[in-house]
């Protein structure tokens, strides 16, 4: 790509301006984007996982319903209202308010998980299309690639899927939506299919599958309620509470078009998980899976292979393409934290950057496998710095503090933000490994902290400089 091409590959993905009226996308743009991402290839692996948690039928159909119903608000009234006010990226507005030498540390750590997600992602696809190869498929346990047909498929999944991110988000929408009505199909089919094998002939045999719960598969923890309807809510707390969406909905023509999030929240976090959830019960019963269970193993959980055992053909195409509307938009955020690192170069060639980064996460299957573990991780790294926007979005002119006060005051960097985010992750997260508390448990403690932390921060260090 030439020097004379990129300022144009630039201005069109807006990275350091706000989007023009001419640019902003309806409704339909994001309906679809959000049916398509959050009823995708880690639904397949988040609903079996429930179930190796012990849930109980009223923990799992109660606590999703009121889960995801707390992430749409956090999108709507958050996420989406701040967006149509600045339309920025996240990445940039962060560099007005932290500094041009703090939020790079925060591009590159966002940048990073947002890869390292894509990659379980690619993960999940590749465990479909091995399954004509007769390609070994990763257990609960395994971290490292399983063969070299394993690593084949998912380098040649992944370099499908960058291509993809790198061309914008036009292309990211597009394929979403072409995409996603297929793929809700597939998950109604296999859910459909799942309760005729498992033969649930009225609602008191479908509660029944999951019942009064069960213990938790080796390795596993027990989940409740609360830990159900905390990890539904928080489970996309960087991309909601943590603002990243606000580099997506900065193109929305008004904030209402934040409760198109409820598509991925109850199409997607709630039937998809269930229909999920079915396919594994349905594994489960399974001679080789018992057989793992009476050997002190948990079964594997490989999307691939419950699908292809539901709907045939058609649920090895839905898991692969169901995993490229997932990591489609993963990777072109990832892209955009580090276009903000190097904001001289193309858009496209830093995206492919982060698909080869995802293609690399998803060779290891570890990042799939403890894909709880791991998104509860990441949205309590990430969420907290979303509270530095949101409160001073709200709070900064009621108590006195400078908005974007880094790019006014002329520095890279905002050590309020720092202190901010620091303590209260810190504080927390230690919580949370001293005492084994559950992290979403303490997600939004540590985000209400850190917004805090920053007001009176802001107050003391602005007023210290001042004077």
């Amino acid at each position: 790509m030439t020097n004379e091409n990129q300022p144009a590959l630039q201005s069109e993905e807006f990275e350091r301006q706000a989007v023009p009226a001419s640019h902003r996308k309806s409704w339909k743009s994001f309906l679809g984007m959000y049916a398509g991402e959050h009823a995708a290839g880690t639904e397949f692996m988040i609903g079996p996982l429930f179930l190796t948690a012990g849930v109980s039928a009223f923990d799992l159909i109660i606590g999703l319903l009121l889960g995801n119903f707390l992430a749409v608000l956090s999108w709507r009234f958050l996420t989406a209202e701040i967006a149509v006010k600045h339309r920025l990226t996240l990445y940039y507005q962060l560099e007005k308010i932290c500094g041009k030498n703090l939020v790079s540390f925060y591009n590159v750590a966002n940048g990073l998980l947002f890869c390292f997600l894509a990659g379980a992602m690619i993960t999940v696809s590749a465990t479909a299309v091995g399954i004509p190869f007769d390609m070994e498929m990763p257990k609960l346990t395994d971290t490292m690639p399983t063969g070299i047909s394993w690593i084949v498929i998912v380098l040649i999944v992944g370099a499908i899927i960058s291509v993809i991110a790198a061309r914008g988000y036009d292309a990211v929408s597009k394929a979403a939506n072409w995409m996603s009505p297929f793929i809700v199909l597939a998950f109604l089919a296999c859910g459909i299919v799942a309760l005729g094998q498992l033969g649930v002939k009225n609602f008191s045999d479908f509660w029944n599958i999951w019942g009064e719960g069960s213990d938790p598969f080796p390795g596993q923890i027990k989940y409740t309620f609360w830990h159900v309807m905390l990890w539904s809510w928080f489970c996309n707390a960087a991309m909601h509470i943590g603002m990243s969406d606000l580099s997506v909905f900065r193109y929305a023509k008004d904030a209402n078009i934040g409760w198109t999030t409820a598509a991925g929240m109850y199409v997607g976090h709630y039937m998809a998980w269930i229909s999920a959830a079915l396919l594994y019960a349905v594994y489960l019963q399974s001679p080789e899976a018992q057989g793992f269970l009476s050997d002190g193993q948990a079964p594997p959980v490989a999307p691939g292979p419950l699908a292809y055992n539901a709907i045939g053909i058609f649920g090895i195409i839905a898991v692969v393409i169901a995993g490229w509307t997932t990591a489609n938009p993963t990777i072109y955020r990832a892209g955009l934290a580090f276009q903000a690192l190097f904001p001289k170069a193309s858009t496209f060639w830093v995206t492919i950057l982060a698909g080869a980064i995802a293609t690399i996460a998803g060779l290891f299957p570890a990042f799939a496998m403890k894909l709880l573990d791991f998104v509860a991780l990441y949205g309590f790294i990430l969420a907290p710095v979303g509270a530095i926007i949101v409160f001073e979005h709200f709070f900064a002119d009621r108590i006195g503090i400078v908005k974007n006060y880094a790019e006014k005051a002329g520095i890279s960097f905002n050590i309020a933000v720092l202190l901010a985010w620091g303590i209260s992750f810190g504080v927390f997260y230690s919580i949370a490994i001293t005492q084994g508390i559950f992290l979403s448990f303490l997600t939004l403690p540590a985000w209400i902290s850190c917004g805090l932390l920053y007001l009176g921060l802001s107050k003391y260090f602005q007023k210290e400089k001042a004077a």
